[in-house]
């Protein structure tokens, strides 16, 4: 007789290197660190991220539930050993399709899985009656994840918003172009049939605005304002910037500025007090409302910035924040204390896409409120388009700081007065 061969049953679920990966990488799980409360959020969160649906969800805020809020101590084990029917019976779905969902949520990385050689779940307790082992649904890669995941979330989120933002700013710059172009009567009719064929063209480029990217319509939202200034007869931004220059002192707020303002309020020496107006002779491309950086010193490269010189910083208003910046109120930042502001710099740094350590070296160097006020200006200087790298100004502005040549008055006053001639024309 020939040799018998046995076909074993399979035991458990189908292992990929990528679900080996994610069983190892959740046995590194610091447990402790994280609560059930917070995964509980994070799991119906990561819906807006697409890596899971809403069945998934569903079946993974069940699974979080199940587990104790003791499991997620530092002596804990978050695992669950309820079978597929139990979690059916509580999501309302098939067994069959829990047992899918199981295998989706396994190799998105969001649990792990240990199955017995029968598919049962179950603990494995010591004397004591402490799980310290078993065969079940493991959430400690959740643990593992959950900075980076919930990062995630944070940032589709924050360009959710500045899509938002970017939508309204385009609808309401093409109304406003629409309007403009009927209440122009003292322009030709050629002029006007001009102006109103680009603005069309603009609005056919776009196309469905909700559809369009965010650079799309930021785009269109600055040519259709340029389109705006040419019907309402607005001069030139360069000829703006020339005006503010020539006046007696650019960083002018209101008539009733003093001239003998100067950024060195504090110091002892009578060396460096010198006027507003001195000040700017001395650097001319430092300020007022021209289209390129209030701190003339941001252009310089780093080697020449070696004296360590401190200087205290002038003191502004938060109203001249607000007048300064209207981007914050473009973005849906209405901060009525230095507190609120303050506690608005993280979303700030993420809708300019400022990294988490440029702002952390800025408030160690500048304090809360005065870097508060630093990345408002980045932030302003962003949304007009005149910095292309906001985490990079924002550390040049930091290096400045550091050797006590940044004057954040000087920008805030600038960009105020900038903002006003704007509404006055």
């Amino acid at each position: 007789m020939g040799n018998t061969q046995m076909h074993q049953r399979p035991i458990g679920r189908r292992i990929t290197p990528q679900r080996a990966q994610f069983r190892r990488l959740a046995g590194s799980a610091e447990i402790g660190t994280v609560t059930r409360a917070q995964l509980a959020v994070l799991a119906q969160s990561l819906t807006c991220t697409g890596l899971i649906n809403g069945t998934e969800s569903h079946l993974l805020v069940a699974l979080i539930n199940t587990a104790s809020a003791e499991s997620f101590d530092r002596s804990g084990l978050p695992v669950v050993f309820k079978s597929n029917q139990q979690l059916s019976f509580e999501i309302g779905r098939s067994v069959g399709r829990v047992s899918r969902l199981l295998s989706r949520l396994f190799d998105a990385g969001l649990i792990t899985m240990q199955d017995s050689g029968n598919y049962k779940r179950y603990p494995v307790r010591n004397s004591d009656g402490v799980i310290t082992d078993g065969c079940g649904i493991d959430l400690r890669i959740l643990i593992v994840r959950y900075a980076e995941l919930d990062e995630r979330v944070r940032q589709v989120r924050a360009q959710k918003k500045a899509a938002d933002a970017a939508l309204r700013r385009y609808r309401g710059a093409l109304r406003n172009g629409r309007y403009a172009l009927s209440a122009a009567a003292h322009l030709s009719e050629d002029s006007l049939s001009r102006i109103g064929a680009r603005i069309e063209r603009v609005s056919n480029i776009v196309g469905i605005a909700g559809k369009a990217s965010t650079r799309v319509l930021r785009r269109a939202t600055a040519l259709l304002e340029c389109l705006i200034e040419q019907l309402m007869q607005l001069p030139r931004r360069s000829a703006e910037a020339q005006a503010v220059q020539n006046m007696a002192c650019p960083y002018v707020e209101n008539g009733m500025h003093i001239q003998i303002t100067t950024p060195h309020l504090f110091d002892e020496s009578s060396e460096e007090r010198r006027s507003a107006c001195a000040e700017q002779l001395s650097s001319p491309k430092a300020g007022s409302a021209s289209k390129w950086a209030f701190e003339e010193s941001l252009r310089r490269g780093r080697s020449e910035i070696n004296q360590p010189r401190r200087l205290p910083q002038a003191m502004v208003a938060l109203q001249d924040v607000l007048r300064a910046v209207p981007a914050l109120k473009t973005y849906g930042f209405a901060p009525s204390s230095w507190a609120d502001l303050a506690r608005a710099v993280p979303l700030m740094c993420r809708f300019a896409g400022i990294s988490e350590d440029a702002r952390a070296r800025a408030v160690e160097q500048m304090g809360e409120q005065q870097a508060a006020v630093a990345v408002a200006v980045t932030l302003e200087k962003y949304d007009r388009q005149e910095v292309s790298s906001p985490g990079g100004y924002l550390r040049a502005m930091t290096d400045r700081a550091r050797a006590g040549e940044l004057h954040l008055a000087r920008s805030v006053f600038g960009l105020a007065a900038r903002n006003s001639m704007e509404v006055r024309h």
